[in-house]
């Protein structure tokens, strides 16, 4: 049965680098639904285009068109043993709707909720900063660059984006707590939710999601 791993946590916790590790180890396609959105929207699909109205509209894309945007994109043969998908589920409604369709692929879900304290994820986000020429990442506690404000690679400038500000974190992980807990305890109360402590470091944490899937 393939096998669908949907990855939930706030920003800062590290579900994008958990779902590129898995996504080597286990031999899975990682799918984002944001990048899903945008590349829908550049091919000017029929459900890009569909979508881009709505977003032009500055309104939600109504549930039936990411999913099936998802549908099409599972369907595909590099997706026949399973996937790993980010930013998608958000809600209980949407929870239901995947099940649904995941059933027509013979696929079971399996969620990840990746936790860690307010604090640590305020640290982790906030302190990154990226060069303006090609986007390298820097970081002011863990990945410090040779030379303060300058990208070691290219020589640019390094600034910080506006989201990646301190009050704005606070502001993004307060949000996301506020919508996705209906989504973890949706998960929680069927059982078939994986918390994993994403403060540890990187490799901690690899290691502990491919022992959880396991069992």
């Amino acid at each position: 049965m393939a096998t669908y791993i949907v990855l939930l946590g706030p920003p800062g916790v590290g579900k994008g680098t958990q779902s590129g590790m898995l996504a080597r180890k286990i031999g899975l396609v990682h799918i984002s639904s944001g990048d899903l959105f945008r590349e829908n929207i550049k091919n000017q699909t029929e459900l890009g285009k569909l979508a881009k109205s709505f977003i032009d509209k500055g309104e939600l894309v109504p549930d039936d068109v990411t999913i099936a945007m998802i549908r099409e994109r599972i369907s595909k043969p590099d997706c026949k043993n399973g996937a790993i998908l980010d930013g998608f589920p958000r809600t209980p409604v949407q929870a239901d709707a995947l099940k649904k369709t995941l059933a027509e692929f013979s696929g079971q879900v399996k969620a990840v909720y990746i936790t860690a304290e307010e604090a640590v994820l305020i640290e982790r986000t906030s302190g990154r900063w990226l060069c303006r020429k090609q986007g390298h990442v820097y970081h002011e506690k863990f990945n410090l660059p040779k030379q303060a404000g300058v990208c070691d690679v290219d020589g640019s400038e390094l600034y910080q984006r506006d989201d990646d500000k301190k009050e704005t974190v606070a502001n993004r992980i307060r949000v996301y707590f506020e919508q996705t807990l209906p989504l973890v305890e949706h998960y929680r109360q069927i059982g078939g939710l994986i918390e994993i402590n994403g403060a540890q470091d990187v490799e901690q944490v690899t290691k502990d999601l491919l022992s959880a899937l396991k069992r």
